[in-house]
C-alpha cells in the first residue's frame, strides 16, 4: 500500500508524520498524563495480544485526562438554558422520525421473500469495493455505545445518573437514540443483501466496541465538541457519497437509505457546531486553543481501532478503499477544516492572548499546507496492491 495515501480520518499517514513535529507544543492546559494501555505492533505484543480479546496491535501514545481547568465547568452550567433552547430544538420527536423498517422488507408480509429476492437482485452488480466502504460505515455506526460513553466522560456535560434532566444529558441520550437507527438499518440491509460475511462483520463490531476509541479529547468538552463537529460533518459527507454511488449502481432504495442517514448527520453537525460557536463567543481564547490542539493531534475516525481478528491494518485498508472511491478523502478532511474555520469565523477573532494568536494563525494557515502535502503524496503514490477483506468472503479489493 502506498502509505502516503493511507488515511487517518481522511488525513494521509504521510501528512500525519509531516505535521507530527508541530504537535509537540500543543495548546493544552496543564494535565495529568498516564501511559496508554494500547498495545504496540512488536512481535512480543502480537503474541501476547492473542490471549487478550480486545488488544490488537495499534499505535501507542500517552493518554491525557481532565485537561479542562475546573473553573470552566461553570461555563457549561451557565449554558444550560442556552443548550435547552438551541440543542434540544434540533432533535426530532420519535413519532416524526423514520425507522429502519420503513426501508426494509416487511417480515410479516406474504411477499417478504419476494421483497428480499428483489433486494438481492438490486445489489447483485454493485462492486465489492463499494461494499467494503458501506460495511466500514455500518461498523462505525454500530459502535455507538462507545461514542455515548466517550461523550459522557466530558467534564461539565456528562450524564451523571444515566437519566439526568440537564439539557446536556438529554441531548446526548436523544442524539444516541437517533444515531442508533443508522447502524440498525445498514446492518439489516447488508444482512438481507447476501453479499457480505455477517459473522466476520459481527466479530469486527464486537472487537471495536470492546477496544473503544481514543480521540484524545481528554475529558474536555471544548476538545470533545470540536471533535464531534468535525466528525458529524465527515459522516455526512461519507454517507452522502455512498448514497450517490448506490444511485449510480442502480439501487435507489440503498441510495435513499444512505441519503437519509446523511441528513441526520447534517442536523447533528449543526448542533455541535453551534456549541463551539457559542464557546468562541464567550471564551474565544479557550476555544481557539482547543481547536488548534485537536488539529495538531489530527481528527481520527471513531472506528480507528477496528479489527476483524485477522487484519491488524484493517482500518487503514478500509480507509484506502474509501479514498480511492471518493467516499471519504484527504481532500474532504481539508474541506471540513476550511468549513469550520469559516463557520466559526476564526480568522476574525480579536483580543486574543499571545498563545491564542499563535493558535489562530496555526489553524487559519493549516488548510493550504494540508492540501499541498496531500498533492505531493498523490504525486508520489505508486500502484496500490489488492488486499483481502474478510467482510466480503476474503475477496481481494484494490487499495
Amino acid at each position: 500500500m502506498a502509505s502516503k495515501l493511507a488515511l487517518r480520518m481522511g488525513s494521509p499517514l504521510g501528512l500525519k508524520k509531516s505535521l507530527r513535529k508541530e504537535g509537540a507544543n500543543g495548546f493544552r492546559s496543564p494535565t495529568v498524563s498516564m501511559a496508554s494501555t494500547i498495545g504496540s505492533s512488536t512481535n512480543e505484543t502480537r503474541v501476547a495480544s492473542q490471549k487478550k480479546p480486545f488488544s490488537p496491535p495499534r499505535e501507542v501514545h500517552l493518554q491525557v485526562t481532565h485537561s479542562m481547568p475546573p473553573q470552566k465547568i461553570e461555563i457549561f452550567k451557565s449554558l444550560e438554558k442556552w443548550a435547552h433552547e438551541n440543542l434540544l430544538t434540533l432533535l426530532k420527536p420519535v413519532e416524526m422520525c423514520w425507522q429502519p423498517q420503513d426501508f426494509l422488507p416487511t417480515n410479516s408480509s406474504e411477499g417478504f421473500f419476494d421483497e428480499v429476492k428483489e433486494l438481492q437482485e438490486r445489489v447483485k452488480e454493485i462492486p465489492d469495493d463499494y461494499f467494503v466502504c458501506l460495511v466500514g460505515d455500518m461498523i462505525t455506526e454500530e459502535a455507538l455505545p462507545t461514542y455515548q460513553t466517550m461523550i459522557n466522560t466530558l467534564d461539565g456535560v456528562l450524564d451523571e445518573t444515566g437519566a439526568s434532566p440537564t439539557p446536556w444529558a438529554i441531548w446526548t441520550r436523544a442524539w444516541t437514540a437517533e444515531e442508533n437507527r443508522h447502524g440498525d438499518l445498514l446492518n439489516k440491509y447488508l444482512y438481507l443483501s447476501g453479499r457480505v460475511d455477517m459473522k466476520q462483520i459481527e466479530k469486527t463490531i464486537q472487537y471495536l466496541i470492546g477496544s473503544g476509541m481514543d480521540p484524545r479529547t481528554e475529558n474536555n468538552p471544548y476538545l470533545g465538541y470540536i471533535y464531534t463537529s468535525f466528525q458529524e460533518r465527515a459522516t455526512f459527507i461519507s454517507h452522502g457519497n455512498t448514497a450517490r454511488h448506490a444511485k449510480e449502481h442502480g439501487d435507489l432504495t440503498l441510495a435513499k437509505i444512505c441519503g437519509i442517514i446523511a441528513s441526520d448527520e447534517k442536523r447533528h453537525e449543526t448542533a455541535y457546531t453551534k456549541i463551539i460557536e457559542k464557546l468562541f463567543e464567550i471564551d474565544p481564547d479557550g476555544a481557539v486553543l482547543a481547536f488548534a490542539d485537536m488539529m495538531k493531534k489530527k481528527i481520527t475516525m471513531p472506528a480507528h481501532l477496528m479489527y476483524d481478528g485477522r487484519d491488524d491494518n484493517l482500518y487503514d485498508h478500509y480507509s484506502s478503499v474509501a479514498q480511492r472511491l471518493g467516499v471519504y478523502t484527504a481532500k474532504d478532511y481539508a474541506d471540513i477544516l476550511e468549513f469550520l474555520v469559516d463557520r466559526w469565523k476564526v480568522g476574525e477573532l480579536t483580543s486574543l492572548s499571545g498563545e491564542g494568536r499563535k493558535a489562530q494563525d496555526y489553524v487559519c494557515t493549516l488548510v493550504p499546507r494540508i492540501r499541498k502535502l496531500e498533492e505531493r503524496a498523490q504525486a508520489r503514490a505508486k500502484q496500490r496492491p489488492a488486499v483481502r477483506f474478510s467482510w466480503i468472503y476474503d475477496k481481494e479489493v484494490q487499495l
